[in-house]
């Protein structure tokens, strides 16, 4: 049974997320791991006559998961958030804020923490923004994010203690 302030973990699906630019060194990198179980599976086939599709099948969820990983920079599902390369409990998290600066194709989003809360270990915080006030954040593209579908999803899906907050030049506001 969950906690009273935490989510439910239902599934991987019930989460938000905002993903990074077409890479074309991602896709790279993801057609050559897929090349590379290939040939493994083609060598143990060989080798061990074994199945080489056991090996197939067995490596298609961690290709899946290191090529999704690559390209999430803001993501938040029942387990915490994740802001670029940093993961987070929600027990530190207190707020989700998003700022559009002016003049601007990207959408900074970033996270306030518990006053007593630290970044894990390795983790660094980007050089401050004028217009984000949380200090840990990342910089997305305007047309991969949708602010009605974060609200949405943080309401089901986050603790009831998280807030999605829009920072403006004339102040702060509590998104709807």
């Amino acid at each position: 049974m969950a906690q009273q302030n935490q989510p439910a973990r239902r599934g991987r699906w019930e989460r938000y997320k905002v993903t990074g630019p077409f890479s074309p060194q991602d896709l790279a990198g993801l057609w050559g791991a897929i090349a590379g179980v290939v040939l493994l599976a083609v060598l143990l086939g060989w080798a061990l006559d074994m199945k080489g599709g056991v090996v197939i099948v067995a490596a298609i969820p961690f290709i899946s998961s290191w090529f999704d990983a690559k390209r999430i920079l803001f993501q938040f599902d029942a387990a915490g958030a994740r802001i670029g390369n940093v993961l987070l409990p929600w027990s530190d998290v207190t707020q989700f804020v998003v700022a559009t600066p002016p003049n601007s194709e990207e959408v900074l989003i970033g996270a306030r923490l518990r006053q007593s809360a630290t970044l894990p270990a390795g983790a660094r915080a980007p050089q401050p923004h004028p217009d984000m006030p949380a200090h840990l954040y990342v910089a997305v593209q305007r047309h991969k994010f949708d602010l009605t579908k974060m609200v949405t999803k943080a309401r089901k899906y986050a603790p009831a203690h998280i807030q999605v907050i829009v920072a403006e030049p004339a102040g702060e506001r509590v998104a709807s």
